[in-house]
């Protein structure tokens, strides 16, 4: 690994400076805007977090597995799985059995999930449009750049430590 200069995450004293480390910066961020897009969909539509986040990876992405919906939500299975389990009883999504595995299940949009999420993506995307006003076009841009590398580079550390897992 390459060392980093610290200087600009040491507190008095040098030490540790949370408010400074880029995951508990991101983390804060995140829950921030997650707050602040979900009184749009959770007062109109009566979704969580977690369900607007399943229901938008199967209308980006079309059917899938809970699994699937896991590796691109990043969210724990026991969410995806009560997410599931809400979306479903709402009328908003169906689980079949996947023909290819009958292990599996494969979760699909209802003509009223689909719906759902084309009225509540535009409203999002205008609250994420709020937050980042403050920015130039050109440090979107730079945003947009910057988030595609570290995302790239979380993705290869979880494939480094799943192998160095499987070699031990």
């Amino acid at each position: 690994m390459k060392p980093i200069a610290r200087d600009a995450q040491a507190g008095p004293a040098g030490e540790f400076a949370i408010e400074r480390y880029l995951p508990f910066r991101l983390s804060v961020l995140a829950n921030r805007f997650t707050r602040a897009a979900a009184r749009v969909y959770a007062q109109h539509f009566r979704l969580t977090a977690p369900e607007w986040r399943t229901l938008a990876v199967l209308g980006r992405y079309g059917p899938m597995n809970a699994n699937t919906v896991v590796e691109r939500t990043a969210m724990d299975k026991v969410r995806v799985s009560r997410s599931v389990a809400r979306l479903v009883a709402g009328g908003l999504i169906t689980r079949r059995v996947d023909a290819a595995d009958r292990r599996r299940a494969i979760l699909e949009l209802t003509p009223q999930g689909a719906n759902t999420y084309r009225q509540v993506a535009p409203l999002v995307l205008a609250v994420e449009d709020q937050i980042l006003e403050t920015m130039s076009a050109e440090e979107r841009n730079q945003l947009e750049h910057l988030c595609r590398k570290l995302e790239a580079r979380s993705a290869a550390m979880m494939v480094d430590e799943i192998e160095t897992e499987i070699a031990d």
